[in-house]
C-alpha cells in the first residue's frame, strides 16, 4: 500500500473526474490517490523517514489526545478532505495526518473516508514535506486548509529541518517557524511537550 507522498505524484486519468466518481473509483490496486483539478494524482511510497515521523507524530498526537480525555482521534492517510480551488470542489486532498473527533470518524464507518466541504473541517491537519510537495505543502494546500476553517496546519520539513506550525486567525494562517530544541507551540494541543528537533528525528 502506498504510505506517503515523497516521490513525483503522477496523474493517472486522462478524463477528469467528477468528485462522486473519484469516490468511487477503484482500479483494482492499492494505489491512493488524490483528486486535483479532476485528475487523479498518485501518491508514491515515502522514504522511511518520512514514514517515521508521520507515525511519530500520529503516535504523540493520539497519546495527547488520550490524556486530555478529549472525544478525538489522529488518524494517518485515511482520511480525505474535500478542498476548493478557486471557484471548484472537485479537489480531494489526504493528509499525512487528521485530527478529528470520534463522532465525524464513526459517520465514515459505512462511506468513504472523506470530510466533505459542507461538513466541519478537521481539527489538525499535518503534511511531512518531500521535494515533490514542496509547492503544494507550502502553497496550493496553505491555501486550501486555510479556505476550509482548518484551525491548525502542521508543515513538518525535514529537507530545511523546520516545523512550521499555522494558526488560522480571521481566515488566514499566520505561521511560526520552530527549529532545533525550541518548543512547538499548539493552541489544539497546548500540554504537547515536543521540540522540532523531536519531531523531525521522530524521536522522544
Amino acid at each position: 500500500m502506498m504510505d506517503g507522498k515523497d516521490g513525483a505524484g503522477m496523474t493517472i486519468a486522462a478524463r477528469k473526474l467528477t468528485f462522486e466518481e473519484y469516490l468511487s473509483y477503484d482500479d483494482g490496486t492499492d494505489t491512493r490517490y488524490e483528486l486535483v483539478n479532476g485528475e487523479l494524482v498518485a501518491m508514491s511510497l515515502g522514504t522511511g523517514r518520512h514514514g517515521k515521523i508521520i507515525k511519530f507524530v500520529d503516535d504523540q498526537l493520539n497519546r495527547a489526545i488520550q490524556q486530555s480525555g478529549l472525544d478525538w482521534t489522529s488518524q494517518r492517510l485515511t482520511v480525505g478532505v474535500q478542498s476548493p480551488r478557486g471557484y471548484r470542489w472537485d479537489t480531494c486532498r489526504i493528509p499525512d495526518i487528521t485530527v478529528l473527533t470520534l463522532e465525524q470518524w464513526s459517520d465514515m464507518d459505512d462511506r468513504e473516508a472523506v470530510i466533505l466541504a459542507h461538513q466541519a473541517p478537521p481539527k489538525l491537519v499535518v503534511e511531512v514535506v518531500s521535494p515533490s510537495t514542496q509547492t503544494e505543502d507550502y502553497r496550493a494546500k496553505w491555501v486550501e486548509y486555510s479556505a476550509l476553517d482548518i484551525a491548525e496546519y502542521w508543515m513538518i520539513d525535514p529537507i530545511q529541518n523546520i516545523v512550521t506550525i499555522c494558526i488560522l486567525e480571521q481566515g488566514r494562517y499566520q505561521d511560526t517557524i520552530f527549529r532545533g530544541k525550541e518548543r512547538i507551540i499548539s493552541p489544539t494541543f497546548p500540554r504537547l511537550n515536543l521540540t522540532a528537533e523531536q519531531i523531525l528525528k521522530a524521536e522522544g
